[in-house]
């Protein structure tokens, strides 16, 4: 079995100052990870670049400046001394809804430098979250489906697949979701086993399994067994399997106890075992 390791897995360690970048590269490869799959408040240079850039109002200049060009190259040297390849950057804050048309600008001027870092450390993907309402009325989803199609274009002049996530908005319900990935040739999803609106989670991972192109296995307990008694994972890695999904399995815990590492080694032991259920 292979797995990753998104690196919100390992926000608390993040934000108490504990892991930054090159110490989760070391962690993944430490746990035994097969790719990186870092959220983009890992890439801490870039992060808060992108965020002074999103302040102001030029989004032309959104370009990578020399002190994140030398960032970049530090961090891909890493991973290359690890033997671990970049597979998904899951981007916060470049989102394509936004009310007005100026702070579109912006958060598309944010997805192209992401863009940017993804094809320069050799990343798969790049998630880009929808926007907008659950409800997703036609004018804002004109708006969505205009810059996923923009986004994948040029992601694949880079080589770099974009990827929607039922993370917030339209995108955790199913039919919202899928209404998206129809709308948009070339777009795929991340699975999340958890980011579904509420009672909507098995009826969703039946509907999406089939478009996953890659996976976040969300952990937040474990029992006796070994297994998370809030969700029904050895269901949902079921109909993953059943639809076709042969790629990484992705694991994002987020655990009650605050054992980062403890939980991530739980959640690759609960998903090889739910892999030898469904005959894997």
């Amino acid at each position: 079995m292979k797995f990753s390791i998104g690196s919100y897995s390992f926000h608390r360690l993040l934000a108490d100052g504990k892991q930054d970048m090159f110490k989760y590269i070391q962690d993944s490869k430490d746990l035994g990870a097969a790719q990186l799959d870092p959220w983009n408040a890992h890439l801490s240079i870039i992060s808060s670049e992108d965020t002074v850039i999103k302040a102001g109002n030029d989004p032309e200049g959104a370009q990578l400046s020399a002190q994140s060009d030398d960032y970049i190259a530090r961090v891909k040297a890493a991973a290359d001394a690890a033997g671990l390849p970049f597979g998904c950057i899951a981007v916060d804050g470049a989102h394509i809804y936004e009310p007005t048309p100026e702070k579109r600008a912006l958060h598309r001027a944010s997805a192209y430098r992401w863009l940017d870092v993804a094809a320069k450390l050799g990343a798969q993907e790049v998630r880009i979250d929808a926007g907008g309402p659950p409800e997703l009325p036609d004018d804002i989803f004109a708006i969505i489906v205009e810059g996923y199609n923009d986004l994948v274009a040029r992601g694949k002049e880079k080589g770099v697949r974009i990827v929607i996530e039922n993370h917030w908005g339209p995108s955790p319900i199913p039919e919202k979701l899928i209404q998206i990935l129809d709308a948009v040739p070339g777009l795929g999803l991340l699975f999340d086993s958890n980011n579904w609106a509420k009672g909507m989670e098995e009826r969703a991972w039946a509907m999406c399994a089939s478009r996953a192109t890659s996976t976040h296995i969300k952990t937040f307990s474990f029992d006796e067994n070994g297994n998370d008694p809030s969700v029904d994972l050895f269901k949902c890695i079921r109909l993953l399997v059943e639809a076709g999904y042969d790629g990484v399995w992705g694991i994002e815990s987020c655990p009650k106890d605050g054992d980062e590492h403890g939980a991530v080694t739980k959640t690759a032991a609960l998903i090889e075992r739910a892999l030898h259920a469904a005959g894997r």
